[in-house]
């Protein structure tokens, strides 16, 4: 029996689509980030039960640090972007946390320079409060050793290849550097969208991209670029397209990042059959049926797609690119 709903949500489940080639799917991925850090700061004694904990969000961080507040008795706010969607912000009343958005922006950079400059007032106005630093913090891996370990137990031995959407780091960071400690041979393939400052397309961008979670428009401390072997960079279409084939072809509803995941894995087992492929889906797909599923007939069949092979960032272009990461060109 769980002791909290969190630790009941977080567990991921681990889908075998093909023989080689496997997903883990969570209900909220950051729920394990999220408790894991609450859980070291409270055994450090860095904060104590009944502080409040601050961070800013675009909606899924939010919820998972709302929940994780509530298993271990500490106050949360959150500064949340204007994604932040009805369902999220209920949940988040009703769990106890305090929700403000900041004002509508015309682009990601803005609205990320925005909540933290925020924050920034309400800890100066507040200094017993304890800022989270999701991006920063490399106390978010901390979650995710569980999970590495579940991977390692569950799969068969061998080389692995973890496909996953890079945000803040933490997840795909931490996954490949535990199953590394632990004797695995793992490639790591990061997956982005176009105008994301984080491997280097903030030149190309895509106006449709609405894939939460993933790519940012400032640098985030907790992505160690060191670990990453591959990138790949998909727009709104194509990841629209992988996650209807997911969702046909396999059965998981997933969001976005995880359409996008899906088909770069398929990409890179074409090219090294040799590993196991395990890709992430980080969240469901509700908050993506009106903007992206409803328009599942106009999916392009992924199997008539590839990407351009790049050897330079300059040589960046949608829809779709790879390269080995860093790039061999100057």
């Amino acid at each position: 029996m769980h002791a909290h709903i969190a630790e009941a949500v977080k567990k991921p489940d681990l889908i075998s689509l093909e023989p080689d080639l496997a997903c883990l799917r969570f209900e909220t991925m950051k729920i394990y980030s999220a408790l894991g850090a609450v859980r070291h700061l409270l055994d450090t004694g860095a904060v104590a039960p009944g502080d409040t904990l601050i961070d800013s969000s675009s909606g899924i961080y939010a919820q998972a640090l709302a929940l994780a507040c509530h298993r271990y008795g500490m106050q949360c706010h959150i500064v949340g972007s204007t994604t932040v969607d009805r369902t999220t912000r209920v949940q988040l009343e009703i769990l106890g946390a305090t929700l403000e958005q900041v004002a509508p922006s015309q682009n990601l950079r803005l609205d990320q320079e925005l909540r933290v400059r925020r924050i920034a007032e309400i800890l100066a106005a507040n200094p017993s409060y304890h800022w989270m630093r999701q991006y920063h913090d490399e106390i978010h891996y901390h979650g995710y050793r569980e999970v590495a370990g579940s991977i390692d137990e569950d799969l068969p031995a061998g080389p692995l290849a973890l496909v996953g959407g890079v945000g803040s780091g933490a997840s795909t960071g931490a996954l490949a550097t535990y199953l590394r400690e632990a004797g695995r041979d793992v490639t790591l393939i990061g997956v982005q969208p176009f105008g994301s400052v984080t491997f280097g397309s903030e030149h190309v961008s895509d106006p449709d991209m609405i894939i939460a979670g993933i790519g940012s428009a400032i640098t985030f401390r907790n992505v160690r670029h060191e670990l990453y072997d591959r990138v790949h960079w998909v727009n709104f279409d194509h990841a629209v397209s992988g996650a209807v084939s997911l969702l046909r072809a396999g059965g998981v509803f997933a969001g976005l990042s995880a359409g996008a995941a899906y088909l770069s894995a398929l990409w890179e087992r074409r090219r090294d059959a040799s590993r196991h492929y395990v890709f992430i889906a980080a969240d469901t797909g509700h908050r993506y049926v009106d903007n992206a599923y409803a328009r599942h007939e106009r999916a392009l069949d992924i199997d008539t797609l590839k990407p351009h092979e790049i050897t330079s960032l300059g040589e960046l272009r949608q829809p779709w690119a790879t390269t080995a990461w860093p790039p061999v060109a100057p």
